[in-house]
């Protein structure tokens, strides 16, 4: 008998992961935006990532529909527990996605659509890593149902979060960037990567140290034997990959400084997963409890097999396609 409702909760797992990662440094190029003030390297930018970029976002919607049809109660808290935030990040990816294709075609508004792709990007991020927060600390829940305030996920230690993720996401860009670059933008996102990766592991260490102190349930989950054991490895790790990163740039490696980017992130995500495990709304709902009858999640799990391997199969076959440098005069995108 497969453990159904843990099969979604992997897949939405996944799902999240791989938003995270492939509109990361997406959003991050948008963030590094204000750092760079020739418009054709900014051209540049934005085409290493045209052809791709709207296809990232399927993965968001493949988590939210897992969601609802695996575990709706879980749809319906997180949604009435931060309508706010989520409602002002999806207006941010708005503003943003039209930027995008306002830009290439403006003459004289050119700055003006800089700025909205500037702070689009950068407010989505924010708001992702708010919403991050808030999930972390925990909803107040009664019967399955949200009875906190609307303004409970405006905290101090979701700001950071929201600091976090865009700092996340401008070094994941950084690192993007150095891949498919080269000359004098390639070289500038070198100087830039060491201090978003230094900024980054004091976000983490600051993180570390608050969670914690703010939240008994994790502290006991990450001081008492055997996780203790399992997490232990976890700083040692990020120290590492950091190091590892900073060196990178400083030996001029193209493919490192976003290899090692993406195993910090990828650690900052699986400390997260295993820190609320096995709860799907915290502190207290774990993914069976919240789970939709098993012949529904059955009947959403074969549409899920057909077509997660079809987003597998454009997105893999995209980034392929375009897996080349993007140079100051490429034709682009237009």
């Amino acid at each position: 008998m497969f453990d159904i409702p843990l099969i979604w909760a992997m897949i939405i797992a996944l799902g999240v992961l791989i938003y995270v990662v492939l509109d990361g440094f997406d959003l991050g190029i948008g963030i590094l935006f204000p750092f760079i003030k020739g418009q054709q390297e900014r051209d540049v930018m934005m085409n290493t990532v045209a052809p791709v970029w709207d296809g990232n976002e399927t993965w968001m919607v493949l988590g939210g529909a897992g969601l609802f049809a695996a575990f709706p109660i879980v749809y319906a808290t997180v949604l009435s527990a931060l309508y706010m935030p989520i409602t002002l990040m999806v207006i941010a990816l708005i503003f943003r996605g039209v930027a995008f294709e306002f830009r290439f075609k403006a003459n004289r508004s050119k700055a003006l659509w800089d700025m909205a792709f500037i702070w689009g990007s950068t407010l989505a991020s924010f708001l992702q890593g708010v919403i991050l927060g808030a999930y972390i600390q925990g909803l107040k829940t009664e019967n399955g149902i949200y009875v906190g305030g609307s303004l409970d996920w405006l905290t101090p230690f979701s700001l950071f979060t929201g600091l976090g993720v865009v700092v996340m996401y401008a070094a994941l860009g950084c690192g993007w960037l150095i891949l498919k670059t080269d000359q004098a933008l390639q070289n500038k996102m070198y100087d830039l990567m060491p201090k978003l990766i230094f900024t980054l592991l004091a976000i983490f260490i600051a993180v570390s140290l608050y969670t914690p102190y703010s939240q008994p349930a994790i502290a006991e989950k990450w001081f008492t034997v055997p996780q203790l054991i399992y997490f232990s490895p976890v700083p040692i790790l990020v120290l590492i990959f950091s190091y590892l990163a900073w060196r990178a740039c400083v030996n001029r490696s193209e493919y490192k400084p976003f290899i090692y980017t993406l195993m910090l992130m990828f650690l900052a995500y699986s400390g997260f997963v295993i820190s609320l495990w096995p709860y799907i709304i915290p502190p207290s709902v774990t993914i069976w409890d919240a789970a939709a009858p098993r012949e529904s999640q059955i009947f959403a799990l074969v549409g899920a097999a057909i077509m997660i391997p079809i987003i597998w199969v454009y997105t893999f076959w995209g980034y392929w396609i375009f897996r080349d440098k993007v140079r100051i005069g490429d034709e682009g995108y237009h």
